[in-house]
């Protein structure tokens, strides 16, 4: 006797999906996923188009901050320095690429959070997070290149091209975006840092409604950071605090991005990966005993306040913030030479001597030799609450309190390490608006010089007339205010060829 079985089942109750081909349409399932879609925006925010490399090159080089180290500095960088960049520029194209790299990834996780059912709270911080990098990006792209390309979701097809929004189309999703991340993101965490909080998105907000005009919106954002209690932020007593590897995530620190030292002098800076630790060669770029490619320009030099010139007392953040041949490295058992630091010379009080950049160095604790080419550790601080001072003055200025405005320039300059004599002083009277405009000018200068804020500073300040001469060498007005749209997004996007920034 021949028996038959016969299975039956219903196909809608079969999984079809096939767990070797893994997609974000069938990936993104639960919280702990979605994270790591999270620190896939992460990782490539640390990357060399970006926060490890030619975020900072680019910020820097459209700035009156920095100078030409000599020859050694490549000709895309110059170029961005000298005002003679073009669209193919690869400085240039690797910022806006890395940022809609950034978009991109903070898209999948928006795209994908529906799908994540198990940790609702968890979905929610996480989605905070690459909002508020996704408005990070939009902000760096809007205030350099004008409108962009705005893209809120993953694209459904390679020929779903966006054209160029208007920049208050992007100033509105930037906003909204923080507006979000502040709204569910936690306040510090001991253990896992170097995450967008509620503090830094309100600072990011406060940063981007100042460039939009709206300094009573932006004051209320920059009050929301708590200044008292285990989330609060203040002053750090010493001011080198927030350029050295060994007190990183301070009191004073809002947001840093992190990087890792790998122990090596190679070019194995980090990749694609979201769990690959990234370092970045900053250190390498401006170190006085290395490439040295920017140093720091005679304006930002004299800009000080020196007994030299007449003042009360030299300013200590100058010998905190560069080196000049005399100063001690090394832990004090080196003492750095004209002949350590190859290229050009600056001129300071008349007086022409070599002088490099100090904050983000880690020659202070290490030699030349190990020092000078070694891709560091050290994280990048990207928003510290001295600028959150700084903006508040500025915002305070803006809407009629010059008291409040003063107050707040004072707090910097009373950094106990710092202790510089309070405003007013005979070479910044703060009596009218336009005085305090000027206080405020240099304490931004000399209290966060090349920390890539300077740029985003020129491109508020120009247009409200604020500069008695135009700070950037070689600019050509109505043109250089925006960079040119890259020529690959002209080239493959068709509704944004034919719509390049005018000049280019």
């Amino acid at each position: 006797m021949i028996t038959v079985i016969v299975f039956s089942c219903k196909k809608a109750a079969l999984n079809t999906s096939d767990p070797n081909n893994l997609t974000t349409g069938n990936y993104y399932k639960t919280a702990a996923q979605l994270k790591a879609g999270l620190n896939a925006v992460y990782a490539v925010m640390h990357q060399n188009n970006l926060v490890s490399r030619e975020w900072y090159y680019l910020h820097d080089t459209r700035s009156d901050e920095v100078f030409p180290g000599g020859g050694q500095l490549e000709i895309p960088r110059r170029q961005l320095y000298e005002n003679t960049d073009d669209p193919t520029n690869p400085v240039m194209n690797s910022v806006w690429n890395g940022w809609y790299n950034v978009i991109f990834r903070a898209n999948v996780v928006t795209d994908n959070a529906a799908n994540v059912t198990d940790n609702p709270a968890d979905v929610k911080i996480t989605v905070g997070e690459a909002k508020f990098l996704r408005a990070w990006a939009y902000f760096d792209l809007v205030s350099m290149w004008g409108g962009v390309p705005l893209v809120t979701s993953v694209p459904k097809s390679p020929t779903d091209f966006k054209p160029r929004a208007t920049v208050s189309a992007v100033y509105a999703q930037i906003i909204q975006d923080l507006t979000d991340a502040a709204s569910v993101l936690p306040g510090k965490s001991s253990t896992d840092k170097g995450r967008a909080t509620a503090s830094a998105a309100n600072a990011m907000l406060g940063r981007v409604l100042m460039q939009k005009g709206d300094y009573a919106g932006a004051k209320a954002a920059f009050l929301k950071i708590p200044t008292t209690g285990a989330d609060g932020y203040s002053l750090t007593s010493r001011y080198l605090d927030n350029f050295e590897l060994a007190t990183e995530f301070n009191q004073e620190s809002i947001f840093e991005v992190v990087f890792f030292d790998k122990g090596d002098n190679n070019y194995n800076w980090g990749g694609e990966s979201a769990a690959e630790p990234q370092s970045t060669v900053r250190n390498q770029e401006y170190c006085p005993v290395a490439w040295r490619n920017l140093i720091p320009s005679d304006k930002y030099l004299n800009e000080f306040e020196s007994t030299a010139t007449g003042a009360a007392k030299t300013d200590p953040r100058f010998s905190y913030s560069v080196y000049q041949s005399g100063d001690l490295y090394n832990n004090g058992q080196s003492t750095l030479t004209d002949a350590d630091q190859n290229g050009n010379s600056s001129v300071l009080h008349g007086v022409t001597k070599k002088i490099s950049w100090r904050k983000f160095m880690i020659i202070y604790q290490e030699s030349a030799a190990t020092a000078g080419f070694h891709p560091g550790g050290n994280n990048q601080r990207i928003i510290r609450y001295a600028e959150v001072l700084l903006d508040l003055a500025e915002c305070a200025n803006e809407t009629g309190d010059i008291a409040g405005a003063v107050s707040y320039l004072n707090m910097v300059r009373a950094r106990a390490d710092v202790a510089m004599p309070p405003y007013p002083t005979a070479q910044f009277p703060v009596t009218t608006k336009s005085d305090v405009v000027k206080a405020i000018m240099h304490e931004k200068m000399v209290e966060c010089g090349d920390e890539e804020l300077r740029n985003i500073d020129i491109l508020r300040w120009r247009p409200k007339g604020y500069f008695a001469t135009e700070p950037i060498g070689g600019f050509h007005p109505g043109r250089d205010e925006l960079l040119p749209i890259p020529q690959a997004e002209l080239d493959n996007n068709p509704l944004v060829t034919g719509h390049q920034n005018p000049g280019y």
